[in-house]
């Protein structure tokens, strides 16, 4: 089992990024027999420019694109109050696949960078390390990069919902709009954070795009029970929400922390409520399905 045989931190030369003037290490370099399944462009990314288009882009840019995704809503929904309503099940279906997909190879590299953080280095430092020295170059930090921006074609996901017809529930377009901007502020900021939220969603959008695609095609998935989606996603919120805390308490403490007051907050304010709102749509849909239909009568 050589995959499990690990450099010795003594022999490991650090890359070092000019722009963030720091030195930083890849999963492959910890793991040598890993490096042949990265490519060169992830090896050789470097953050810099994306870091600067998202903090000289904030906060209009992507209050710009939530306005606009807010009016496509609110238009989308009046053209087609009186129209029927389009199938669109083949499109949706190869959206969902391509969501996943796309998931499941940005979890392939942030999930195990992750691991290995967690593993070497205590949990304040896995919360507080600058993100140029723990995850923001190289291969993991090119599929930060792609996660973050990759929340403006997720919005994809409600023209589909409007031009279909379905019933659209604010916990779907609070998410998109709520993710969409603070991703973009912690990218702006470089959250030390950010690792954490990034692999996360990686893993739970693997899973709950994949499972959308199979229902899009009728295959249904019997094997993976619908609420067993919902838990994952509720388990995610429990883990934000803590990570927030845990940040507040560390910057309260005077300890350093790369994360900014104005990240933490908002992020613990945001994943309270989505904690709040999953909840609540799980034992409504799952544990009382018969009320909440009563009520709806």
């Amino acid at each position: 089992m050589s995959f499990l045989i690990r450099t010795p931190a003594d022999q490991i030369k650090p890359y070092f990024s000019e722009a963030a003037q720091t030195h930083y290490t890849q999963l492959f370099q910890h793991f040598p027999i890993l490096e042949r399944t990265y490519f060169p462009f992830e090896k050789n990314f470097h953050a810099e420019p994306f870091v600067n288009f998202a903090k000289a882009t904030w906060p209009a840019l992507p209050l710009a694109l939530c306005t606009l995704y807010a009016l496509m809503i609110v238009v989308g929904s009046r053209v087609m109050k009186n129209r029927e309503r389009f199938d669109w099940r083949g499109p949706l279906a190869y959206w969902n696949l391509c969501l996943s997909l796309f998931s499941f190879c940005g979890m392939l590299r942030t999930v195990p960078h992750l691991l290995n953080n967690i593993t070497t280095l205590s949990f304040r430092e896995t919360v507080c390390t600058s993100a140029a020295k723990a995850y923001g170059e190289g291969a993991c930090g090119l599929w930060v990069m792609l996660f973050i921006f990759s929340k403006i074609p997720e919005l994809v996901d409600t023209v589909f919902i409007v031009f279909r017809k379905s019933k659209l529930q604010f916990l779907h377009w609070y998410h998109h709009i709520t993710v969409l901007l603070f991703c973009w502020h912690s990218y702006a900021t470089e959250s030390s954070t950010g690792l954490y939220f990034v692999a996360m969603n990686y893993s739970v959008h693997a899973i709950m795009y994949g499972y959308y695609y199979l229902m899009a095609i009728k295959a249904w998935p019997k094997w993976i029970p619908a609420h067993l989606i919902t838990v994952a996603q509720i388990s995610q919120m429990v883990v934000g929400t803590s990570l927030c805390v845990a940040s507040y308490y560390y910057k309260k403490d005077g300890l350093a922390c790369a994360v900014e007051w104005e990240n933490v907050t908002s992020g613990a304010l945001m994943y309270g409520s989505y904690l709040y709102l999953f909840t609540e749509f799980f034992v409504r849909r799952f544990l009382y399905p018969a009320k909440s239909k009563a009520k709806t009568l």
